[in-house]
């Protein structure tokens, strides 16, 4: 006769199994695929260009906008090509936020590379999709296919019912 009383230990045991072997997920993001070709706006309090090394550091309430894709941090380091008729990516750091709608996204630190349309967060990174909350160390999101992978002490929490 089977003994009741173990379901919950083995349950408890084989979620904690699946938690700790969580290094990696992949997930959807955005509902619409972004085009990297289209121009890309930025705003901010302060501009720093160098002329030397080809490049322009945003500061204060930077706002980025491409299409649908909003990246906000307090500062932005564009990084142009090197014939420098075109942006090859952008670092941003300090309060990290990136929406495509209709997901969100924040940690520390992001860099876009403009032609490929991925970026990768890192550090404490937070991916809210309506009701679900997945956290981890880093995000590859690429923009064009609508995709995301998180990696690193991934974590989430399932919700059952009408929760």
């Amino acid at each position: 006769m089977f003994d009741f009383r173990f379901v919950p230990l083995c349950l408890l045991l084989t979620l904690g199994a699946f938690s700790a072997a969580a290094q990696e997920t992949q997930v959807a993001f955005g509902a619409t695929q972004a085009d990297p070709s289209l121009p890309v706006e930025v705003t901010s309090e302060k501009l720093n260009v160098n002329q030397e090394d080809g490049s322009a550091e945003f500061l204060g309430n930077v706002i980025v906008i491409q299409g649908e894709m909003r990246l906000t941090a307090d500062r932005v380091l564009v990084i142009y090509n090197q014939d420098r008729s075109g942006i090859e990516r952008m670092e941003a750091t300090e309060d990290v936020v990136l929406v495509s709608p209709p997901d969100a996204a924040e940690g520390d630190w992001a860099e876009y590379t403009i032609d490929s349309g991925v970026i990768v967060m890192k550090g404490n990174v937070l991916l809210n999709q309506g009701p679900s909350t997945i956290s981890g160390d880093q995000m590859n999101a690429d923009l064009t296919a609508g995709t995301a992978t998180m990696t690193g002490n991934v974590k989430t929490i399932l919700q059952q019912g009408n929760n």
